[in-house]
């Protein structure tokens, strides 16, 4: 017979996924668990505990591994009283009974659930794919991104120098062909748009990037439109076939068409579903009182979900501290705000990419208080227009791109223009004001002074090398920070992560963290 939880006196929390967001969500609630004021339990579907999966691509290249990937131990996590559970499937959530059935027969009581079950690929509906969302049959030689099996069919191909072929012109695939073609891959790119990243990028920024693509020996082919897959004798990938009936051959097909959050999971259980599972700014599930979810797979009010680690991981901490407050009598955590608009990065050797904001206003356009980027500005600033400044340097793959409203930095674009890519990604997340001489941001990459530390000759600009400015906005980590775990003997990337959290998100700040180290310990 089963007993309800309300006959228990540690409340019983069931974490559902086990990726990035769950492990943050895990590490706030151990001490509690430890001291055996909770009963933690995280369920995952792969045989490994939580890993990076914004790393995937370098582990497929062989410039990561699991290991530095891993961001849960499960043998320190059962020291700590938490229950790992690692390849099973949950199969049904029972909200009347407070039950999560497992796919072996097994059912765990809860008394909240918290749904971390992120998203999965998105699998085109070409001829030669099985397009299911649940149940998606890739043929030999066809992969996605999202695990270490898919690094796995990437390193094959890396290795052998063969011909890989991916879909869709977003970061991820556009990291994964930088990456590849680096290590002796022939690689295409092939995308439906006039340009890669065209949701984000502007035209010129978007010409920008493609020609530094092919600069670093990557093939782009643009305003192609796929429309199946031919396939050899063995049942493998051969070719891409378009609809202008041309063909890409490949050893490799890579998918980088994005990702959409699971939800079927809630949706079988009759909860709230839109773009992901529909959560109030409690992260609770709409008309329930015992189900969160978290990261990925969850709609946060209005907010669509971002597929960004930094997110999730905020809301994975901010529902810790809302449980320690609800359970345990902690402080409460301040209000959950609504996430800003995100700043893309794309990071490769040779291709050094910054983008936010709206920036497809041009320099000569006139605009007016209805335009897009003038809506929610608390200060009046809707009312005047947009200014935008733009230098390009075709030759040296350079181009930087500054939307401003009232002086404040609406959205940029930096390429290959890595300093003024960091100054320009804190003005814009802090809502400050550019310098009136736009011209400033340019010499960050040019024109270094011999001042200590550094410091660039720019009349001001050059804050993001402060101690207290942001150096890892995945897990929200100072320079400072980082420069004090240095000083404390953090001798390595590794050990740095480990004591920090810095670089264990989307590995931005990697280089940083490294010169930092090296600058440390030259002077040493």
């Amino acid at each position: 017979m089963t007993s309800h939880p309300e006959d228990r006196h540690s409340p019983r929390i069931v974490v559902i996924g086990f990726g990035p967001v769950a492990a943050r969500f895990v590490d706030g609630l151990r001490p509690a668990a430890a001291a055996g004021a909770i009963e933690l339990t995280v369920v995952g579907e792969e045989e490994h505990a939580a890993y990076n999966r914004v790393l995937v691509a370098d582990l497929g290249v062989g410039r990561s591994s699991l290991a530095s990937m891993g961001l849960a131990d499960p043998a320190e996590l059962a020291a700590d009283g938490v229950r790992v559970l690692t390849s099973t499937r949950v199969a049904r959530l029972d909200r009347a009974r407070r039950l999560v059935h497992l796919a072996d027969g097994a059912s765990l009581p809860y008394d909240r659930a918290v749904l971390a079950a992120g998203a999965r690929a998105v699998v085109p509906p070409l001829t030669g794919l099985n397009p299911d969302p649940l149940h998606p049959v890739l043929p030999l030689g066809v992969t996605a991104l999202r695990d270490v099996h898919d690094a796995a069919r990437l390193a094959h191909a890396v290795q052998g120098r063969r011909r890989v072929v991916v879909l869709g012109g977003g970061v991820l695939g556009l990291e994964a062909a930088l990456a590849a073609s680096e290590e002796g891959a022939t690689v295409t790119v092939v995308h439906h748009g006039d340009r890669p990243l065209a949701r984000s990028l502007d035209r010129t920024g978007g010409r920008s990037l493609a020609a530094a693509l092919r600069r670093q020996g990557v093939r782009v082919a643009g305003n192609a439109r796929s429309t199946g897959l031919e396939t050899g004798q063995d049942g493998a990938f051969r070719a891409l076939l378009l609809e202008d009936g041309s063909a890409i051959d490949g050893d490799l097909l890579v998918l980088a068409c994005g990702a959409r959050p699971r939800t079927e999971l809630a949706h079988g259980a009759g909860l709230a579903v839109g773009e992901g599972i529909l959560v109030d700014r409690s992260l609770r599930g709409l008309h329930t009182e015992h189900v969160f979810a978290i990261g990925d797979c969850a709609q946060v009010g209005e907010d669509a979900p971002s597929g960004l680690i930094a997110p999730g991981w905020r809301q994975a901490d901010w529902l810790a501290a809302r449980f320690r407050h609800d359970l345990l009598g902690g402080p409460a955590p301040e209000p959950l705000t609504s996430e800003r608009a995100p700043v893309i990065l794309l990071k490769a050797r040779g291709v050094n990419l910054a983008v936010a904001g709206d920036v497809m206003a041009e320099p000569w356009d006139e605009f007016d208080a209805e335009h897009p980027c003038s809506a929610g500005d608390p200060q009046g600033r809707s009312r005047e227009p947009v200014r935008v400044s733009l230098w390009s340097d075709p030759e040296h793959g350079a181009y930087v791109k500054m939307a401003t409203r009232g002086g404040v930095l609406t959205g940029f674009v930096a390429l290959g223009a890595p300093r003024a890519a960091a100054e320009l990604t804190l003005l814009f997340e802090s809502g400050a004001e550019l310098p009136a001489d736009r011209s400033l941001m340019l010499r960050l990459d040019g024109v270094e002074s011999s001042a200590p530390g550094g410091s660039t000759r720019s009349g001001g600009v050059g804050t993001s090398a402060g101690p207290e400015s942001t150096m890892c906005r995945c897990a929200g980590v100072s320079r400072g920070a980082v420069a004090q775990a240095v000083t404390d003997g953090c001798s390595t990337l590794e050990d740095v992560s480990r004591q920090t959290r810095a670089g264990t998100g989307c590995g931005g700040c990697r280089d940083q963290v490294r010169e930092l180290i090296e600058q440390h310990f030259a002077a040493a």
